[in-house]
């Protein structure tokens, strides 16, 4: 229906990358049904350059589109595309929140990974090289990364802010190609390899009393808690 907020913080980037001359065209990628053009013209409304559309409609519903499968279209694609400087995704849909479509992909590819980037620094060294330096958030601040490209990242909040699309930015975006194919065309099997089996709640927990004694404590433990 509406792109993931971190999927839009990845395009952003890549579209920054782009202004500075770093990177040379951007390409939007959507897996799904074919509303999902909608969404890739909002990505080429903010500056990508193309789109591909994975069409699923004959090969899955969009809830069975699980992790593993998303990497290994990515990946495929990526691999078509070469050369592929850099992958940028969002580090996670928030539907499912699963955070693994990024590592799996660069697990599949073999190339270096950085998650939960809030920054993202191209440097090209002595030998012309290009290698990332990448700032992100774990639990005891911040960790800067340096890795090799082609490379795969995966974005956070605090990355950018994504530009809104201008109405001349809009309509010059139904003139850009969006690329339709599908699962079977990149040879990539999507049947779902997770079943849910059963949701449900916690046990709820029972109300706190107010024990008089030790020796009523002690009877409690024993004889309803069964724990001594």
């Amino acid at each position: 229906m509406s792109m993931n907020p971190f999927c839009e913080i990845a395009v952003e980037e890549a579209v920054r990358l782009k202004e500075k001359n770093i990177a040379t065209e951007v390409i939007a990628v959507s897996i799904g049904p074919k509303q999902c053009q909608d969404t890739l013209r909002t990505s080429l409304a903010m500056g990508a350059d193309r789109a591909i559309h994975v069409d699923t409609d004959s090969s899955a519903s969009p809830e069975d589109m699980q992790p593993l499968a998303v990497a290994k279209i990515l990946s495929a694609i990526a691999r078509n595309e070469s050369p592929i400087g850099l992958v940028i995704l969002g580090k996670q849909a928030i539907d499912d929140d699963s955070n693994q479509t990024g590592q799996m992909m660069a697990a599949l590819l073999q190339w270096p990974q950085a998650t939960f980037a809030s920054k993202i620094d191209i440097i090209t060294n002595n030998t012309n090289n290009s290698i990332a330096m990448v700032t992100r958030e774990v639990d005891g601040g911040l960790e800067t990364l340096k890795v090799p490209l082609p490379a795969v990242i995966t974005t956070d909040l605090r990355l950018n802010q994504p530009r809104y699309a201008t109405l001349p930015n809009i309509m010059k975006a139904k003139k850009k190609p969006i690329h339709v194919m599908t699962p079977d065309d990149l040879g990539v099997d999507v049947e779902p390899r997770l079943e849910t089996v059963k949701v449900e709640e916690p046990v709820k927990r029972k109300g706190g009393v107010m024990l008089k004694s030790v020796e009523e404590l002690i009877d409690k433990l024993k004889n309803e808690a069964k724990v001594i």
